[in-house]
């Protein structure tokens, strides 16, 4: 079968289940998306590693990426392979000098693990068929427009709107502290804004 590479194009609070997140992830070559239903806790370590943030410790996808490098294991790709009953499967293919092997993961913490080695992520015609969104004509117009990333995390902007620089500064430290790294990206967000 035929691999198709998938981009991560967002990042959301769910709609649909209390205290998750909606990882949406896009045909590289089309039009179609993928949303996947994934913990608070995977979804931060995937904010931020795309927020390029750098927590005071390690956090569990740093520390298992950090041991497959220090045993010189690369891990070359992330398939989404396949979809039971609203459950998506994947695997992390990794390579060790000539021997290739694939961990059965969740689908979140491959992707942080990907994200953190810069590898691809795949997956199969049958699951963007059964599970992909196809965009509308203009929707895929105006990205072509505009192709920022998507907003990851919808942030209360009014609140640290009115706050000073420096109160700002101190708060974003307090979030980094205690790993609140949402909170962090919308405190960042909020001063780069003013540094325009």
């Amino acid at each position: 079968m035929e691999k198709i590479e998938l981009k991560i194009v967002g990042l959301s609070y769910s709609q649909t289940q209390s205290g998750a997140y909606a990882l949406v992830l896009s045909e590289k070559n089309g039009t179609r998306r993928l949303p996947i239903i994934i913990g608070g806790f995977e979804a931060q370590a995937i904010a931020i590693e795309l927020e390029g943030m750098k927590p005071s410790r390690p956090l569990t996808h740093d520390l298992f990426s950090s041991f497959a490098s220090s045993f010189e294991i690369v891990i070359k790709e992330i398939v989404i392979y396949n979809l039971v009953e609203g459950v998506f499967y994947a695997k992390l293919v990794c390579q060790q000098g000539e021997s290739e092997v694939e961990i059965d993961g969740r689908t979140s913490d491959a992707i942080a693990i990907g994200l953190r080695a810069g590898c691809p992520v795949f997956t199969f015609e049958h699951i963007l068929s059964s599970a992909g969104i196809q965009l509308e004509e203009e929707m895929v117009e105006a990205e072509k427009i505009e192709p920022e990333k998507e907003e990851l995390i919808e942030s209360s902007e009014n609140e640290l709107e009115m706050l000073s620089s420096e109160e700002l500064e101190q708060l974003l430290q307090e979030a980094i502290n205690g790993e609140d790294y949402e909170r962090a990206s919308e405190i960042r967000d909020e001063l780069s804004k003013r540094s325009k």
